[in-house]
């Protein structure tokens, strides 16, 4: 099963191809969702402190190591720092908080959420590349203690990274992004694929407005699969990897199974989707 597949990141650590994701998934929710997803072949979790459900999803994490006899080091976990910490200290009582919460041995990976606290994020002004380089020298820290299996990003652009990569001594191994069917930024992503950066493409159903589109709609009847199916089996013949998000148990195991492939007739329709 694609679930079972994993990439090697820049640092030779391996990630599961498929990870859930759990923006908007409450506390309360998070440990029956995540228990859920593991039983259904999810290997990589991926939460974040501004979720506000970490402590559910280590809760998710315990339980389904209990009930289905899972070693720890199987499953994969992803958390971010916020936005709006852009300091060196802020960031270490941020990875302590988080993994405390989280209360599940280890953290995977971490990220830096955005490159700019979110009511600035889409304005023009300070680009926060000062700050970013302090987030960045705390996560490598934590990184070289072995708190971390990997660190990397998340929504930043090509200039973002170039900041982070001219200074580091640890490069980013993911930048998590939007990606889906409609909406690729090919600039971005060849940038991260000729630095070795995996992307990680969230809301690869673009907050079901796919669902909204006769022509993808159409492909996933072709398939014989949901739409949210056909949009993570888009992105993964990408070379990029998916977040599909729901707290509902059969939809759960839907997007699990990703076991088909698009034609290439079919991917190159897909692609000339646009403006979504």
């Amino acid at each position: 099963m694609i679930v079972d597949e994993r990439y090697k990141l820049n640092n030779g650590q391996r990630i599961p191809k498929v990870a859930l994701g759990t923006w908007q998934v409450s506390d309360d929710e998070a440990e029956a969702v995540v228990e859920s997803s593991i039983a259904a072949g999810y290997r990589h979790i991926d939460t974040a402190i501004a979720y506000g459900n970490e402590a559910g999803v280590g809760r998710g994490i315990r339980a389904a190591m209990e009930t289905q006899g899972l070693h720890r080091e199987s499953i994969f976990v992803t958390s971010k720092i916020p936005a709006e910490v852009k300091t060196h200290d802020g960031t270490v009582a941020c990875i302590q908080e988080s993994m405390e919460r989280l209360d599940c041995f280890h953290t995977d990976m971490m990220l830096i959420h955005a490159p700019k606290p979110w009511d600035e994020m889409w304005k023009p002004g300070h680009n926060y590349f000062a700050e970013n380089l302090e987030v960045w020298k705390a996560l490598e820290e934590a990184y070289a203690a072995g708190k971390f299996r990997a660190i990397g990003v998340s929504n930043f652009d090509v200039d973002d990274l170039k900041n982070i990569m001219d200074e580091c001594t640890v490069m980013p191994a993911v930048n998590q992004v939007r990606v889906h069917i409609g909406h690729i930024p090919y600039e971005l992503i060849e940038f991260c694929e000729q630095n070795g950066i995996l992307v990680e493409a969230y809301s690869p159903n673009a907050h079901g407005n796919l669902a909204n589109v006769p022509a993808i709609c159409s492909m996933a009847a072709k398939y014989d699969v949901s739409v949210p199916q056909l949009a993570s089996r888009f992105i993964l013949q990408l070379g990029l990897l998916p977040l599909p998000k729901s707290t509902h148990e059969e939809r759960i195991l839907q997007n699990a199974d990703l076991d088909f492939e698009i034609l290439p007739a079919d991917m190159a329709e897909l692609l000339e989707i646009d403006g979504l």
